[in-house]
């Protein structure tokens, strides 16, 4: 092992352009590849036969495991070149040979927050943007423009459609087919994904329950059930809830839906592309 004043270790085997740039206490494996656009924080630990190329910022503290491949060529036969980027947080885990692709077009950025778990054989899509604290199981694949919330937990071996968003606190179940929209607090499972109900234990364990002496917790349990257990269509149930003042989490839900139904939340339409 090579060794500088800043402890950064570099295994002799590793291949790390000089324009790199590294901070201090980087690990970098045996026969990694690290391209010279690509910056890691401090504490990064790269493990053996992992490819960091293109344009990639990493933050501090990230963890990734033999055989990732982060930042190549977006899977979009749309890419031209264009010198896009992977963003990625603090303290993320990356298992063995997950990938995540750089965006398409100019400008434009795949993007993961901070204490992410991303599990082995995972694929992260170009465009995607995930936030904090998610759990992505084995084998799942998600496609272009997906966008994830924040402590959303994802079940193993599924596909999630592109252009797709998952809310904050909702759970997937494995082997489920996701080709749209899943609520905030929800739990989706089956082929195709269907609504289950509410995520109790997770609101329970993000300490919803006790918000507000459990005002919210009620609050949001009545929204639920006016969206999806009465007569009423979404869109009017969504006009009349508005009626009231909600408090965080049905604000949240409320939120996600009006965007979730609005005209071309899904991209461009064939014509226009």
């Amino acid at each position: 092992m090579t060794s500088t004043a800043l402890e950064t270790t570099i295994h002799p085997t590793a291949v790390v352009d000089s324009r790199a740039q590294l901070g201090q206490g980087v690990q970098i494996g045996p026969f990694s590849v690290i391209g010279p656009d690509v910056q890691l924080g401090a504490g990064c630990q790269i493990g053996p036969h992992v490819v960091i190329d293109g344009r990639v910022t990493m933050g501090s503290g990230n963890r990734i495991f033999p055989g990732a491949c982060i930042g190549l060529e977006p899977q979009d036969l749309k890419y031209g070149g264009a010198p896009t980027e992977v963003v990625m947080g603090d303290d993320n885990t990356i298992r063995e040979c997950v990938t995540i692709n750089r965006a398409t077009a100019d400008g434009e950025q795949t993007r993961l927050g901070n204490g992410n778990l991303l599990m082995a054989y995972s694929h992260v899509g170009h465009n995607c943007l995930l936030g904090d604290r998610i759990v992505v199981a084995n084998s799942v694949a998600i496609a272009g423009h997906v966008v994830i919330g924040d402590r959303a937990v994802i079940g193993g071996v599924l596909g999630i459609h592109q252009f797709v968003h998952i809310g904050k606190l909702a759970m997937v179940g494995g082997m489920s087919r996701i080709d749209r929209d899943v609520p905030p607090f929800a739990i989706v499972e089956g082929h195709p994904g269907r609504l289950r109900g509410l995520n109790r234990i997770g609101l329970k364990r993000n300490g919803l329950v006790d918000r507000e002496g459990g005002a919210e917790l009620k609050q949001l349990l009545a929204v639920w059930n006016r969206l999806y257990r009465s007569h009423e269509v979404l869109a009017e149930a969504l006009v009349h809830i508005r009626a009231e003042t909600l408090l965080p989490a049905s604000e949240e839900l409320c939120s996600f839906l009006e965007a979730s139904i609005a005209p071309g939340r899904r991209g461009p339409l064939p014509h226009q592309r």
